[in-house]
C-alpha cells in the first residue's frame, strides 16, 4: 500500500489574499512616483537629508569644543531636539546669593574701594569697638622707636592691629560711652592679653575719658588725618652705612604704607620691621633718594638725606590731609 502524499491536492491550493494584493499595489504606485519625480521632487528629499546630516555634525563638533558658546537655553541651537533633556532652570535674579565659605568675615573691616587702597587693618571711615586701658608712658617712647617726646597724648595698639608697626604714627580719635573724646598718636605696641580693638592709653590720655580708677572702659575709635603745619623727618638707624641701613619716617600725617629707595633701575621697596624701620640689608639706596607712600596712595619724594645714624633730618614735604 502506497504512503499518502505530503503534497497538497491541487484542488486545495490557496489563492492570493486581499492584503497581499494591496501591498503589491502600493509598491507599484511608489515605483511610479519615484520614476516620475527623479529629476524634480527628489531634490527635496536630498535637501532634507543633507540638513539632517549638518545638524548632527554641528552638534558633535560643539560637543568636542569645550569653549562652544551656549545659547540662552543652555545648549547650541543645532543640538536641541524634542528628545533632548530640558535645560536646568536659571536661578531667579531676585534670589540672594550666599558668599563662598572662604569670603572675608564681615567682622574684619576693610577699606572702602578707592578710599585707602593701601590700608591694612586700620582704614579710614570705619569705627572700631574695643576697650581702653592705661599705662605709664614714661618719656613717651615705645615700640615704634620714635624716641622721647613731651607729647603724652599717645597710645599703644594691640598686636593684631599694630600689624608689624603699620599702625605706628597713626592718629586715632577715641570716644568713651559718656561722650568724652581724645585724639592720640600710636607710638607703642600692647602685647597680649591686649585683644584686637583694644587701646592702651597713656595715663594722660585716659584721664580725658574717665578717672584712672576706672581702669578699663568701653570705647570706639576711628582713624584721623589731622591738620598739622609740621613736615616729615627721616632718621637712619644706629649702625647704618652705605653697606647696610635702616630708615625711619617720622611725623607723617597719615599712616605710612611703603618706603622705597632709588636704584639704577627704578624704585626698590624696603621691608618694614616690627620696630618701625625699613631695612636695606645690602645697602641699596642708603643715602639716596627716598619715596614714601601713605595708605591713600599719595607719594612724596625726598632727596639729599645723608646717612647720619640717629640724626633726625627734616624735610620740606608732608602728605595732604584726607
Amino acid at each position: 500500500m502506497a504512503s499518502p502524499s505530503h503534497r497538497r491536492p491541487r484542488g486545495k491550493r490557496r489563492g492570493l489574499s486581499a492584503p497581499a494584493v494591496a501591498v503589491a499595489a502600493v509598491g507599484l504606485l511608489v515605483s511610479l512616483v519615484v520614476a516620475l519625480t527623479r529629476d524634480g521632487g527628489s531634490d527635496t528629499v536630498r535637501t532634507t537629508a543633507t540638513a539632517t546630516t549638518k545638524v548632527t555634525s554641528a552638534a558633535g563638533a560643539d560637543a568636542a569644543r569645550p569653549n562652544a558658546s551656549p545659547t540662552a537655553t543652555g545648549g547650541t541651537p543645532e543640538a536641541q531636539s524634542s528628545t533632548a533633556s530640558p535645560a536646568a532652570p536659571k536661578p531667579s535674579t531676585t534670589t540672594p546669593v550666599r558668599p563662598p565659605s572662604s569670603a572675608t568675615p564681615t567682622t574684619v573691616p576693610r577699606p572702602a574701594s578707592g578710599g585707602a587702597p593701601l590700608a591694612g587693618r586700620i582704614a579710614p571711615g570705619i569705627t572700631y569697638s574695643g576697650v581702653a586701658t592705661h599705662y605709664d608712658a614714661g618719656d613717651g617712647d615705645g615700640a615704634c622707636l620714635y624716641g622721647p617726646s613731651a607729647d603724652r597724648m599717645t597710645a599703644a595698639m594691640n598686636t593684631t592691629d599694630y600689624e608689624t608697626s603699620k599702625a605706628c604714627g597713626a592718629y586715632v580719635l577715641v570716644r568713651a560711652a559718656g561722650g568724652a573724646s581724645v585724639t592720640v598718636r600710636i607710638t607703642n605696641e600692647c602685647p597680649a592679653p591686649c585683644a584686637p580693638g583694644q587701646l592702651d592709653l597713656s595715663r594722660e590720655a585716659f584721664a580725658e575719658l574717665a578717672g584712672l580708677s576706672a581702669g578699663r572702659i568701653a570705647v570706639t575709635w576711628s582713624l584721623l588725618s589731622p591738620g598739622t603745619s609740621e613736615t616729615l623727618s627721616i632718621r637712619y638707624k644706629t649702625g647704618s652705612s652705605s653697606h647696610w641701613c635702616g630708615i625711619q619716617a617720622m611725623g607723617h600725617r597719615n599712616p605710612l604704607a611703603r618706603l622705597e629707595v632709588a636704584t639704577g633701575s627704578g624704585w626698590q621697596r624696603l621691608t618694614r620691621t616690627e620696630y618701625n624701620y625699613f631695612l636695606s640689608p645690602d645697602g641699596t639706596g642708603c643715602g639716596g633718594a627716598l619715596r614714601l607712600t601713605d595708605i591713600y596712595g599719595q607719594q612724596l619724594t625726598v632727596d639729599g638725606i645723608a646717612v647720619r645714624p640717629d640724626a633726625v633730618q627734616s624735610t620740606r614735604v608732608q602728605f595732604a590731609r584726607r
